[in-house]
């Protein structure tokens, strides 16, 4: 099941929201981030970094996608989707990259992105070639996005929004914007309203409302209940067609690795997985392997279980995540929903 070589940029094709098969390349080291958002499936950055550069070798990474590619063949795979542990924009050369993955290939090419470089012409020029690119937009205002998504001082709002606002007009692939939605942090009425005014400046082709159900950064973060999410969705679809995504199930391959324990941190240091998920991903392993490989991993301090939501989530031992306050302490949890506290 496992191949020789590890792959160090390339994972999966993991079941995603809504690419279906999709083959990550991971571009950046974990958590080299220019945002802290509170969401944030992999932790808290630290510190926040806003310098592009060559992270790692591009034609590395380029050999790799072309090595998963002859090893699935097309049919294993929907989509190659450049995300990063953190913000694949911050690669000096993500371009040259997208440019020659799009020449070995016929699949069709996703960018994640926070979307905070788009207000440089040349980041986005380099993402004129792709099929999809898929920004954030989680605040109305400048005062909720410094709360939400905690950018480097440089990425004022301002250039958030002219960046998405000149990126709709100049592209021609689809432009689907993600809402991350939080309870009583950005569903209510006003906040939703505020949403709407800047994306109907930025024109998305679709709006991707998405629900904090991977592990969060922050303890006090919730998913919003029925109502708000059908709130987001009245309010936002008069804008542009919405999707709300919801976490899928399915396989994860765990391929190009030479150790069980090897082929898990490859996925969950991108994609935090709960201990059901994992053994179901895993139900081809013999479950004692599976569990030596998870013990393994914990005791080598490689990996860490966070809890959220009251279950156990399988992450990257590097990536940080603040530990709950004591028990039946509501009130700080209730003032830091509200912004009082923003971080430690």
């Amino acid at each position: 099941m496992f191949h020789s070589h590890a792959m160090k940029y390339v994972f999966g094709p993991v079941p995603s929201r809504r690419l279906g098969q999709s083959l990550g390349v991971d571009p950046i080291a974990l958590k080299t981030c220019n945002w802290n958002c509170v969401y944030c499936q992999l932790g808290r950055s630290r510190p926040l970094v806003n310098e592009r550069r060559d992270y790692f070798p591009p034609d590395e990474i380029v050999a790799e996608v072309e090595q998963a590619l002859h090893a699935h063949g097309p049919e294993g795979i929907d989509w190659i989707t450049f995300l990063g542990s953190g913000e694949p924009l911050l690669h000096a050369h993500l371009g040259d990259m997208l440019r020659k993955v799009k020449a070995l290939t016929p699949l069709p090419v996703a960018v994640l992105t926070n979307g905070s470089l788009l207000y440089l012409p040349a980041v986005r020029d380099e993402l004129r070639v792709v099929d999809a690119v898929l920004p954030s937009l989680d605040a109305g205002t400048p005062e909720l996005y410094r709360r939400i998504n905690r950018p480097h001082p440089k990425l004022t709002y301002e250039r958030l929004i002219g960046g998405l606002i000149a990126f709709g007009q100049e592209y021609e692939g689809n432009l689907w914007l993600e809402v991350m939605l939080m309870r009583g942090v950005n569903d209510t009425e006003g906040a939703l309203r505020d949403i709407a005014a800047q994306l109907t400046r930025i024109r998305p082709s679709e709006i991707h409302i998405n629900l904090p159900t991977r592990p969060p950064a922050e303890v006090w973060l919730e998913p919003p209940d029925q109502e708000g999410l059908m709130r987001a969705i009245a309010i936002l679809e008069q804008v542009a067609p919405v999707r709300a995504v919801e976490s899928v199930t399915g396989t994860v391959e765990l391929t190009a690795s030479d150790t069980l324990a090897d082929a898990i941190l490859a996925v969950i240091t991108r994609h935090p997985l709960h201990e059901e998920e994992l053994e179901r991903t895993l139900a081809h392993c013999d479950a004692q392997q599976v569990h030596a490989a998870l013990a393994e991993l914990e005791a080598t301090g490689r990996a860490q279980r966070v809890t959220r939501y009251g279950k156990r989530f399988w992450t990257a031992a590097a990536s940080y995540f603040p530990e709950a306050p004591a028990a039946g302490n509501k009130a700080t949890i209730q003032r830091r929903r509200r912004g009082v506290e923003d971080s430690d």
